[in-house]
């Protein structure tokens, strides 16, 4: 039998193992496994022979299979064709068909709207931009639509109308081969440097290692690691990355179906030697996770943002002889400090809900960050010039500016608190001074289960932040120093 490929392997070959039978004991379990071969071919030609409707033998084969492994009743253990098993390698390398765009989807106003166009991507030839909503695919209205319209074949072509700034206008996209880069880098302001890591593919070492680098040449004091929406891939480039922060040390513990404990330990790395902030959300998972875990409990970073998936699992891709694969839960992993997070999440230090734009706000203040302007609106987000994932919440109401709550209370650096009996957020400062914004008196409103604040009456209770609305552009730009 071939050796197994693990998808999520921490070094080669710890899968092994070493299986010592008596010569009995082994006659006697070949005896056993042939009866159970036995019994299982003779159900299958009952079945052939005399099954009203008929039966296909392939069917019952993988249907045979299927029932073995669903019987684990482990949701990440799955058998795969030899195509199943190429389409999740191009999944986990991030390679797909499409157009290349990041979309954000509002349930209550039933508004699908693009959050990023992908650099060199169909989308972004064919015109498409950030903040355009989506109002129909192929003459579909969304609200009649899942969007797995968008997918489809290389070389095919999808029909988008969309809306930009109050005009809508129809834009043919061909869908084309993607492969979205795992690690993107870049330095926002001053000599903090923002590193987002999407996925670990078999590449995203050696892409963290460039990018790092030149974060480096660029002057890095401080650093932001994302992690969010990052649901993990191959373990080893985890380990890999993982080496890139700490010069020795444990990244975690492994066990396999004996319960003993064992030691995954960097002898070989390199002290990042500047402060890190990762932040997380509830779909960083697997990988990211074990990062995530090295760095909190080596004490190497501070977390931000939301609790995260909660995969501590390692699976295995197992080669089967007709050329298909066997995707096999084949570890369980705990971290540094022996946390066995599975279906519970890593709980953040500082915990951000809601907000991406606030998360990332956070995470740069905490990193260090002094002077921080934020532009948008309620689709898109610039921060110190820069485009980002996220939105300012702006609402254009009662001859008022609106933000987001969540997003101001980043800014300035405040808890945030919802008061129902009073209907009143309160945002309460550094310095434990109150401060209280009424729906009453039109200071709050609430729009798609998010408070919004009027950014002039918040100004004048927190002068440090300055703002600005561009009507025309209908962009609201908000600043801290």
């Amino acid at each position: 039998m071939k050796p197994a490929k693990l998808i999520s392997a921490v070094v080669s070959g710890c899968l092994a193992m070493s299986l010592l039978f008596s010569p009995a004991a082994q006659a006697a379990e070949n005896t056993q496994d042939a009866s159970n071969l036995d019994l299982i071919n003779e159900i299958m030609q009952y079945l052939e022979a005399y099954n009203v409707e008929g039966v296909d033998r392939d069917t019952l084969i993988r249907g045979a299979i299927d029932g073995m492994v669903n019987t684990l009743e482990d949701p990440y253990s799955t058998y795969f064709t030899k195509e199943e098993a190429a389409e999740f390698e191009h999944q986990v390398d991030l390679e797909y068909v499409g157009i290349g765009i990041r979309m954000m989807y509002i349930p209550s106003s039933k508004e699908l709207y693009i959050e990023e166009v992908l650099a060199g991507s169909p989308a972004e030839q064919a015109g498409l931009k950030r903040g355009d909503t989506i109002v129909k695919i192929n003459g579909v209205a969304i609200s009649d639509t899942s969007g797995d319209e968008l997918a489809g074949a290389a070389g095919t072509k999808v029909t988008l109308l969309i809306s930009r700034n109050g005009a809508s206008k129809t834009i043919v996209v061909t869908r084309n081969a993607i492969t979205s880069a795992s690690v993107t880098g870049q330095i926002i302001g001053g000599n903090t440097a923002y590193i987002a890591l999407t996925g670990f593919s078999q590449s995203a070492d050696e892409e963290f290692a460039k990018v790092l680098a030149n974060m480096r040449t660029a002057g890095m004091k401080s650093l932001v690691l994302d992690l969010r929406d990052n649901t993990g891939g191959y373990m080893d480039s985890a380990y890999n990355i993982a080496s890139m922060f700490m010069d020795s040390g444990i990244m975690m513990y492994t066990s396999d179906q004996s319960g003993a404990l064992t030691p995954v330990t960097i002898t070989s790395g390199t002290k990042i030697g500047v402060p890190v902030v990762v932040l997380t959300n509830e779909y960083t998972a697997s990988a990211s996770e074990a990062l995530t875990g090295a760095l909190r409990d080596n004490k190497l970073a501070t977390i931000v943002g939301t609790r995260s998936y909660g995969k501590a699992r390692i699976q295995s891709l197992l080669p089967v002889s007709n050329g298909d694969m066997l995707k096999l839960t084949t570890m369980k992993y705990l971290t540094p400090n022996k946390e066995d997070f599975n279906h519970i999440g890593l709980a953040p230090d500082i915990e951000i809900q809601g907000s991406k734009t606030a998360q990332l706000v956070t995470a740069l203040r905490i990193a260090g960050l002094t002077t921080i302007t934020l532009a948008g609106d309620n689709h898109i987000l610039d921060v110190n010039g820069l485009a980002f994932a996220g939105n300012l919440g702006l609402l254009k109401q009662n001859n008022k500016v609106y933000a987001s709550a969540r997003v101001l209370a980043a800014l300035v650096e405040s808890d945030i608190t919802w008061d129902s009996k009073n209907k009143k957020a309160v945002f309460t400062n550094g310095a434990g001074k109150v401060f209280g914004f009424t729906i009453a008196s039109k200071e709050a409103v609430s729009k798609d289960n998010e408070t919004l604040i009027d950014v002039s009456a918040f100004a004048k209770k927190f002068p440090a932040l300055t703002w600005s609305y561009n009507a025309s552009a209908n962009q609201l730009k908000l600043s801290v120093k």
